[in-house]
């Protein structure tokens, strides 16, 4: 098969596109070129920035595509400018959503592809939404082949998942405390990219995907208090916690809390029978402490990676002293 993914370099898609190739697909790579990460052997890779509509159309002009997958697409109009240039060239057109899209918080658990779309707290959750809306349209009014995915919370060596990243380490391994939100006791969901690209390779020009929308994610579901002793494990120190209700922090740090609010302090489970039906293939077979044992050690080999950002350390300092204060144990 003849793939087109644009992006192709960042967490999920380095995977899928890793995965695409050893499957034997042809995979071509549309992207601006300003990655750090190197787009594998095998992969071919065109120069170009997809906001520019008119040199696209030039660049990828007589050529079609099996399958297209736009990793970076993340309003209506991107996805609309998306259907003007691959309309009548592409067998697919997969479209990146998000396991946040999904009602917020969920009425019952686990989520499946049914539950309702609405997130109240998150504008990046409501403009993916609208995404899959303008592409539903297209799909029942001039049959636009679609299939959409939704993501949940997926990772890779680099990804720690905290908010403010080797910061939250840092203060771990120099015995500060660090922040929890809530009491710590919800319940998520944490899938690694190796495992992902599973499951969506298998989607990947597949009769049976198209219409029709797909999440996939791990069936691991660990409370955020094991999440941030698995790290503190993994990066070989103690972990000394501060539980601090996700409304206060919404507070502190704006983007912090919508994050918080609109996705990370709701349980969520997802029911995976969907994408096993379609793709036997997939299992999860990454288990979040092997994972975190590579963040940590591709942590402790790039000292480059290894930012602190005093400002966050100061704030996360500012917030726990208030906290204390307010509410001394």
């Amino acid at each position: 098969m003849n793939i087109l993914f644009i992006g192709g370099t960042g967490i999920i898609s380095s995977a899928c596109t890793r995965r695409a190739i050893e499957k034997g697909f042809e995979v071509t790579l549309l992207n601006r070129g300003k990655t750090d990460r190197t787009p594998p052997e095998g992969a071919e890779v065109l120069h170009g920035d997809i906001s520019d509509e008119t040199g696209i159309a030039a660049l990828l002009k007589g050529r079609t595509f099996d399958s297209v997958t736009d990793w970076i697409a993340f309003t209506p109009d991107q996805v609309k400018r998306d259907i003007r240039l691959f309309r009548g060239k592409t067998g697919q057109y997969i479209f990146i959503s998000s396991a946040s899209a999904y009602q917020t918080p969920p009425a019952s658990l686990p989520v499946t592809e049914s539950t309702p779309l609405r997130n109240p707290f998150w504008q990046y959750s409501r403009d993916k939404i609208a995404c899959e809306d303008v592409l539903t349209d297209f799909y029942r009014a001039e049959e636009f082949p679609i299939t959409i995915v939704r993501p949940s919370h997926t990772y890779d060596e680099r990804t720690l998942p905290f908010h403010y990243r080797y910061t939250v380490v840092n203060r771990m391994r120099e015995g500060k405390k660090v922040i929890i939100h809530g009491d710590g006791t919800s319940l998520w969901t944490l899938t690694h990219h190796r495992d992902f690209a599973t499951g969506f390779t298998g989607l990947l020009g597949n009769p049976e995907a198209i219409g029709d929308v797909f999440h996939i994610t791990s069936d691991e579901a660990l409370t955020w208090n094991r999440i941030y002793q698995t790290i503190a494990d993994a990066a070989g120190t103690t972990l000394k916690a501060v539980h601090i209700p996700s409304e206060l922090l919404a507070s502190y740090d704006q983007e912090y809390g919508s994050g918080l609010l609109g996705d990370k302090s709701h349980s969520m489970i997802f029911d995976n029978s969907k994408i096993r039906r379609l793709v036997p293939e997939f299992t999860c077979i990454i288990p979040f402490h092997q994972g975190a044992r590579e963040m940590m050690a591709w942590y402790d080999a790039h000292s480059e990676a290894r930012v602190v950002d005093l400002k966050t350390d100061r704030l996360m300092d500012t917030i726990i002293d208030n906290y204390n204060h307010a509410w001394p144990k």
